[in-house]
């Protein structure tokens, strides 16, 4: 199969031909398993022995002749750390429970519930990776992801460029990609940022971004940008192409396609 080369114009400059991967049965059930696999979540908890740095130890028994007994003391069986003493009198006060000064929390965050342990086949990575690069050429889906694109009728993926739009500025970049993608998908290109509507604006997500374009890039090759998401073909994986679904929005340099050919046999 092959596919047109573009210039920084969007005009055609030549033809590549693709690798066997884009022409790949597309596997979405294999995908979501992989992406489930490979979530990330960052473990957070309090201390393991917060609450818990104190001489307090056992609750306290109301049994009569016990050694530091709360027996005929009218008060409740909760575990004390003792302030002062004489003879077997006790000044003291509940600690480590929740409702004492400076005692743990009820039912803290654990952090084993956070750590990720499902594994997955090498086997169906790999599949899932074949996957995903199809699902980049495929205009069904591409379409079917981006709510803004609503079923407008897109063509040319997968998107090929020439090496020359590394080369270009900021804002020569973003008047090349307009030529490139045409106006419908030039919308969804860019890396985009709003506030976020709810309470979650007070629990540290105030602002909800958009992924915007990836471009992938060859090994030798170097690009910096802010406006869109950039990684190179050897690192390329299913996380970057496909997550949030199938049918991410990506362009490839010519580097690319020959590099990702090398990889994925």
């Amino acid at each position: 199969m092959k596919a047109k080369i573009l210039d920084i114009n969007g005009k055609e400059k030549g033809s590549i031909e693709l690798p066997p991967a884009f022409s790949e049965k597309i596997r979405e059930d294999i995908v979501s398993k992989v992406l489930e696999a490979k979530k990330v979540r960052q473990p957070y908890s309090p201390s393991p022995v917060a609450g818990k740095q104190h001489s307090a130890s056992g609750n306290i028994q109301h049994t009569r002749n016990v050694w530091k007994t709360m027996q005929g003391k009218g008060i409740s069986r909760v575990p004390r750390k003792i302030m002062s003493r004489r003879g077997s009198q006790f000044n003291w006060v509940g600690a480590e429970i929740p409702n004492a000064k400076g005692g743990r929390r009820a039912h803290p965050p654990k952090i084993e519930s956070m750590i990720n342990t499902k594994k997955i086949n090498k086997k169906e990575i790999e599949i899932a990776l074949k996957s995903a690069l199809s699902a980049t050429g495929n205009e069904k889906l591409v379409s079917e992801r981006y709510e803004r694109l609503n079923g407008k009728k897109i063509s040319g993926l997968p998107f090929i460029v020439e090496p020359k739009l590394l080369s270009l500025k900021v804002k020569d970049l973003i008047l090349s990609l307009e030529k490139i993608l045409g106006e419908n998908l030039f919308e969804v290109s860019l890396k985009q940022r709003k506030v976020r509507s709810g309470i979650g604006k007070l629990r540290g997500r105030k602002y909800k971004k958009s992924a915007g374009l990836l471009l992938v890039i060859g090994e030798k090759e170097k690009f910096k940008t802010n406006v869109i998401d950039v990684k190179k073909a050897k690192g390329l994986n299913v996380t970057d192409l496909a997550n949030g679904g199938v049918g991410r929005l990506t362009m490839y340099t010519e580097n690319a396609i020959k590099e990702i050919g090398e990889k994925i046999k």
